[in-house]
């Protein structure tokens, strides 16, 4: 089995809509979904199987989240090569561990990042947390 790519969904529920009018996705999500789907439609790199990790009602500010946990244990585990998120505030909102993620654990276990709306991509570099 080849590694995939990863989109990472997240939205507080203080922030969705979830669960109104018998909804059970926000449309945020629906939007992170969208955005990550064009970004990566047409460019080569990436034409792998997508896995999709949703924490729909989920805080940013720790990251005791299940599908978060469950990304980086595939992380871990050599599935997925690539994390695909809308901005670095849906990885999580504590900047301190954001940081240590895209500088050390992702590294550690040879997975990209890529933050389309702040502009981010470690095979670029991740080392300028201006827009953070």
């Amino acid at each position: 089995m080849s590694a995939a790519l990863a989109f990472y969904l997240r939205l507080s529920m203080a922030d969705g809509d979830l669960g109104k009018d018998n909804k059970d996705e926000s449309n945020s999500i629906e939007n992170q979904r969208e955005l990550l789907k064009s970004f990566v439609e047409n460019k080569e790199e990436f034409t792998d199987e997508v896995f999709e990790y949703i924490d729909d009602g989920y805080t940013g500010t720790n990251f005791n989240r299940p599908a978060f946990r469950r990304m980086i244990e595939d992380a871990k585990k050599g599935r997925i090569h690539t994390i695909l998120v809308k901005d670095l505030s849906r990885l999580g909102r504590d900047y301190l561990q954001t940081g240590m993620l895209m500088e050390i654990t992702f590294p550690q276990y040879d997975v990209r990042f890529i933050a389309v709306n702040d502009g981010v991509d470690s095979a670029n570099g991740v080392s300028d947390f201006s827009g953070i």
